[in-house]
């Protein structure tokens, strides 16, 4: 039996879940741009006395690893260490846009020829983004995309792709004249979504080093200044 407190913090999205036995049983979240520092450590202190749990009954703590916010990133991956540090429990890190895969197969009975894109908003016309199947295994490895007319052309030529994530919405006006381009701009991500691939890494004993472990930024934080 394993109890997982999971925190999901990459995009504008803050959320945290409970999952039992690799079933989610209470999400908690909230989609509002600059929010996370406020509300995650008041979100993950009433999931936990909402569910009559100790901080101690926990059996590990996950975390969505990134790509993502910068910011969110470091809110997310910083309270999931500091509990695991004062817990001593093990740091499970699920990557961002596979546990985004999840979630769409959760909510949707997807075809078997359909591909999974998961859109993660980066600058102007830039997403993160993966290529998934339907079961989603990786078919295309996470990568930093700039979106023009002929983006996935080889993939959309030969299947149904859908897109979806905070980055689709931008992407849509540009991919929506190919028919095999599907979208699902109403998708947000949850710390629900974690759930499949935090208990699979907690089975097989699959933890980070919680004093090493840093979030997957992808690129690097650029900080601007304005001129005087």
């Amino acid at each position: 039996m394993s109890i997982i407190l999971q925190i999901e913090t990459a995009t504008t999205v803050c959320s945290v879940a409970l999952a039992k036995d690799g079933e989610t049983t209470t999400v908690k979240e909230l989609n509002e741009r600059n929010i996370h520092a406020e509300v995650i450590t008041l979100y993950i202190e009433e999931l936990i006395a909402g569910a009559g749990l100790k901080y101690s009954d926990i059996d590990a703590v996950a975390v969505s690893s990134g790509p993502g916010s910068y910011t969110g990133l470091r809110i997310g991956v910083s309270t999931a260490k500091g509990l695991c540090f004062a817990l001593d429990k093990p740091l499970i890190a699920v990557e961002t846009l596979e546990s985004m895969a999840q979630g769409i197969i959760a909510q949707n009975n997807i075809d078997a020829h359909t591909l999974l894109c998961p859109m993660i908003d980066a600058r102007r016309m830039e997403v993160y983004t993966a290529l998934f199947d339907a079961r989603g295994n990786v078919v295309k490895q996470t990568s930093a995309e700039i979106i023009d007319e002929q983006s996935f052309a080889d993939q959309l030529s030969a299947h149904k792709i859908l897109f979806f994530g905070d980055g689709a919405a931008k992407c849509q006006s540009v991919l929506s004249n190919n028919a095999n381009a599907l979208f699902d701009v109403e998708f947000i991500n949850s710390a629900s979504h974690l759930t499949l691939k935090a208990a699979q890494k907690y089975a097989k004993g699959q933890f980070e080093d919680v004093a090493y472990f840093e979030p997957f930024y992808l690129k690097d934080f650029l900080v601007t200044q304005k001129k005087n």
